[in-house]
């Protein structure tokens, strides 16, 4: 097992665009998300609107999926019973559910869109639905652990233009109130022929920092078919100061999905994980333990065995 490093407050290089009002602010919402460790483990919950509810109900590749599943009510149950690091939802879900489940951690997604309208239709864009202030305001009045804000980027896509300039935005206004900031970013649109080149992915993981992004969250590149471990580096090198973190992906055997986020971050460098289905698509019980798998990896620094056997107690 490796014993990743405690930060401290001194360890935490915040952001210049953070108001020294807020920099203590900053400082403790990046301990408290990432377990005082840099590493994030992210619980992703944005599907409601990105995919609908393919996600929710009916089948997944590993087959049923869970009852509890169909309603939103089980990503919140899991959030709070589970070790994560940030629960990412949109808006009006936090507020709906929020109230209910007051000490989860809370991401607030910014931006979203459908699947709906495929990319031989119409380049993707995905429009702020909601202001930081907005944010800040719902943070302020129900007293809910809002730390960060979240924005998804189609570089390549004809509106990059647009989603650049709301999400540079995003990142000023929320660092301006000592939020963190994560970026979705994914090469997508007619003018990406092949949206996980690793070239490609290193660019996107690069923009994030030059948007001033905390972490950015990017899909696992590949090449000529073949996942490898060291053709991720590229990414991890050009994000610079920004962390990367990995999506999760389809749901998987258990095994294999913690034996591949073990090799991104011990091999690669990746500095944690957004998963989302691999987790929620479970019953509640499994879906807490495969929480807790995860974050020994991500935040304690477990062999894939030690994480595998928390997967697996009942």
């Amino acid at each position: 097992m490796k014993i990743f490093r405690k930060l401290e407050s001194k360890d935490v290089l915040v952001p210049g665009d953070v108001p020294k009002t807020m920099r203590n602010e900053y400082i403790q919402n990046f301990l408290t998300l990432t377990h005082n460790t840099g590493h994030l483990m992210l619980f992703a919950g944005d599907q409601k609107i990105e995919h609908l509810n393919d996600d929710f109900y009916g089948q997944s590749s590993l087959g049923p999926i869970a009852k509890d599943d169909s309603v939103p009510h089980h990503l919140f149950n899991i959030a709070s019973k589970a070790r994560i690091g940030v629960f990412a939802a949109q808006y009006g879900l936090i507020s709906r559910y929020g109230p209910l489940f007051p000490t989860i951690p809370y991401l607030v997604k910014i931006n979203s869109k459908t699947h709906l309208v495929k990319k031989d239709q119409q380049d993707p864009f995905s429009s702020q639905l909601v202001t930081v202030q907005q944010v800040i305001d719902m943070k302020k009045n129900s007293g809910l652990n809002i730390m960060a804000v979240g924005y998804t980027l189609y570089l390549g896509s004809e509106f990059e233009h647009k989603m650049l300039k709301e999400a540079q935005q995003v990142c000023i206004d929320a660092h301006k109130n000592g939020l963190l900031v994560v970026f979705w970013i994914y090469p997508r649109g007619k003018a990406v022929l092949d949206e996980k080149d690793p070239h490609l992915i290193a660019g996107a993981t690069g923009t994030a920092c030059a948007l001033g992004a905390d972490f950015v969250k990017v899909n696992y590149p590949s090449k000529e078919g073949e996942l490898s471990e060291d053709i991720f580096k590229e990414a991890v090198l050009a994000a610079g100061a920004c962390n990367v973190v990995c999506a999760g992906g389809s749901s998987t055997d258990a095994t294999k999905f913690l034996t591949r986020l073990h090799k991104q971050i011990h091999i690669s460098g990746a500095s944690g994980n957004a998963t989302g289905r691999n987790i929620h698509q479970k019953p509640l019980d499994e879906a807490v333990r495969m929480c807790n798998a995860i974050s020994a990896i991500t935040i304690d620094g477990k062999n894939v065995e030690e994480a595998v056997q928390i997967y697996n107690r009942t």
